[in-house]
């Protein structure tokens, strides 16, 4: 009697309803990734041999 449809509702699809966080996600997570790649690419980029 007191559960509600919302109640019910895998918390995956709870998430899915919420644009805004899937639009936050969809920033934060390629930029996330994107800034550590480069950083990772930047730490194992040998020292450059000037002439």
């Amino acid at each position: 009697m007191g559960s509600t449809d919302r109640d019910r509702k895998h918390p995956i699809q709870r998430l899915m309803d919420n644009p805004w966080l899937l639009l936050v996600l969809g920033v934060v997570v390629p930029f996330v990734s994107y800034t550590l790649w480069g950083w990772i690419e930047v730490l194992l980029t040998p020292a450059a041999k000037l002439p």
